[in-house]
């Protein structure tokens, strides 16, 4: 077999090897390779394959399937502005730590800088934002030590994915420079082990020590150990916990009180309305520990600047870096066991109960009507069953299941909040629910779901997954109102500038793309996933006019609530 055909199929083969189970590719010329082999693990069972016709959809559909899964994903696209298409998805896996593998097919080295179509310099067009790159070389032949070097460079290449190296798990990029031929010379309808099927698959069988079917490298996770925070455990102590972070052990809080973002794992154990709590005085905390990367609240990033609370972080076993906006972090280790006093603990339960109970209230009275994102995300949470998976977009669908939703057990939530982008959301949820057991639901807005358009695009005979989604349609971007640019003084050019309306048929785009789309009744039970729905979208009309008064009233009555 050609020398293309060969790497190609090596490459593929090592990956299954090491227990990749997902792969994603876009059509295009240059990739042929990789796009054979691929198709032909696929036909074998080795590897499953999910074809897409936008690259940067498709780097999504990867992180998605990688951030559910845990296991890193190839995306696989042809040179030039398609590799330049992954740049959003690679920006993501970087800051939120997943394995998101970019393959991009490239011309021979000799012709970058002459003037060949689709040829741009390849070579650090990612930059700082992956955690390793490199070049396979141009294959020529199939020798022994050719192939014991691809196979290697997908062993390196993994080991930095997943964190196996010396730095934290993310995005990597392998170039594969191809020349021609760039399709296999072999019987392509040739069973396994047919003598039609070409020549022996380069590497398959191992030399002596290495068992079939095994990574050429076996390259084992290292053990990470922070030592824990030297601390007043009996201090008047608030856990303040993002994305990422160390694993949930609600047994170390001893029920220190815990405000945790959505797409956290410490959410189901935190208090329900903790972020409206965080300016109260009497339940100012003289010590914060930070858990992951929290992004969402303003409060919560005012008390972390606060001269007075002494400020600590555990960032998790991955090696992710911790975080420190403020610059107040003392110290950086493992989450101790805290047991503060007692009365602190009764303070913030009896605020949280009071506070939850004029918000529901608030939500159910019609106090809340100009914010109605807020009543959704409480209602769409409750929905799920448990088991089930809920992906939350950007901007306003994240921040309202963190201030209106009950935390609650049985329900994985994830977010992209490593750059916290709308890019990519619906190609996110897509992969997401391919690797996921159970049903899985999006909540996220109109412009959210427009920037990802080509993400609805299923093609015929691609598995398809689970996913309900519920889309916000308030007629552009509602967050805005919420900001400094949404006050009175700027309402000459808000709405063109901002606010953004598009006039956008949703639910006749979505049924254009293949999926059962309608308008919302009411009824919440429209808004669970079930197992076998196949691909549901359900728009819930809105309007944004009302969201600043709305928002500021509504922390007047929680206000009034616990005074």
């Amino acid at each position: 077999m050609n020398g293309s055909t060969a790497q190609a199929r090596v490459l593929v083969d090592e990956l299954a090897r090491a227990g990749v189970t997902d792969a994603v590719l876009c059509p295009g010329s240059r990739n042929a390779p990789p796009a054979f082999a691929l198709a032909r693990a696929d036909e074998r069972g080795t590897v499953r394959l999910h074809v897409r016709i936008d690259e940067r959809a498709a780097g999504f559909l990867a992180l998605g399937l990688a951030l559910a899964s845990g296991r890193p994903v190839p995306v696989v696209v042809t040179s030039g502005t398609a590799a330049a298409n992954l740049h959003p998805a690679v920006l993501e896996a970087s800051h939120s730590g997943v394995g998101l593998l970019v393959l991009t097919a490239d011309r021979p080295p000799e012709l970058v800088g002459t003037g060949a179509s689709q040829t741009i310099d390849q070579s650090g067009l990612y930059g700082g934002a992956v955690r390793w790159a490199g070049t396979l070389p141009v294959p020529v032949g199939t020798t022994e030590p050719e192939v014991r070097r691809w196979r290697a460079v997908v062993a390196r290449m993994l080991a930095a994915a997943t964190g196996a190296g010396a730095g934290a798990p993310g995005p990597v990029h392998l170039d594969l420079p191809y020349t021609d031929p760039l399709v296999p010379d072999d019987d392509p309808a040739a069973a396994p082990g047919d003598p039609l099927d070409g020549a022996p698959l380069p590497g398959a069988d191992l030399p002596a020590g290495r068992s079939g079917g095994a990574a050429w490298t076996a390259v084992p996770r290292p053990v990470r150990a922070l030592p824990p925070l030297e601390l007043d455990p009996g201090a008047r102590t608030l856990v303040v916990a993002g994305a990422g972070g160390p694993a949930a052990d609600p047994s170390l809080l001893g029920g220190t009180p815990l405000v945790a973002e959505p797409s956290s794992c410490w959410w189901a154990h935190a208090l329900r309305t903790g972020p409206w709590l965080l300016d109260r005085p009497e339940l100012r905390p003289a010590q914060v520990v930070v858990l992951g990367r929290p992004t969402l609240h303003r409060g919560v990033a005012a008390l972390l600047a606060a001269p007075s609370v002494a400020v600590f972080a555990d960032p998790g076993p991955d090696g992710t870096p911790w975080t420190d906006v403020a610059g107040t972090v003392r110290a950086v280790g493992a989450l101790p066991a805290l047991s503060p006093p007692e009365d602190w603990v009764r303070s913030w339960r009896d605020a949280d109960r009071a506070a939850a109970k004029s918000l529901d209230t608030a939500l159910d009275d019609g106090t809340a009507a100009g914010a109605p994102g807020l009543r959704l995300a409480r209602d769409l949470v409750a929905a799920q069953p448990d088991g089930g998976q809920l992906v939350l977009g950007s901007s306003n669908p994240v921040r309202d299941v963190a201030l209106a939703a009950v935390p609650r057990p049985g329900l994985t939530v994830r977010a992209n909040r490593g750059v916290a982008g709308i890019d990519g959301t619906v190609s996110t949820a897509v992969g997401a629910a391919l690797a996921h057991p159970g049903p899985t639901a999006l909540l996220l807005g109109d412009l959210t779901l427009l920037h990802d358009t080509t993400g609805l695009v299923v093609g015929p005979g691609e598995p398809s997954p689970d996913l309900t989604v519920t889309v916000l349609d308030d007629g552009g971007g509602g967050i805005f109102h919420l900001l400094e640019q949404g006050g009175p003084a700027h309402a000459h050019a808000f709405e063109r500038v901002f606010g953004t309306p598009t006039g956008v048929d949703l639910v006749g785009l979505a049924r254009a793309a293949g999926w059962r789309a309608g308008d919302w009744s009411g009824d919440p039970a429209e808004l669970a996933a079930r197992p076998g729905s196949g691909r549901r979208l359900v728009r819930v009309a809105a309007r944004r006019e009302g969201l600043r008064d709305t928002h500021a009233e509504l922390r007047r009555v929680v206000a009034a609530a616990l005074d």
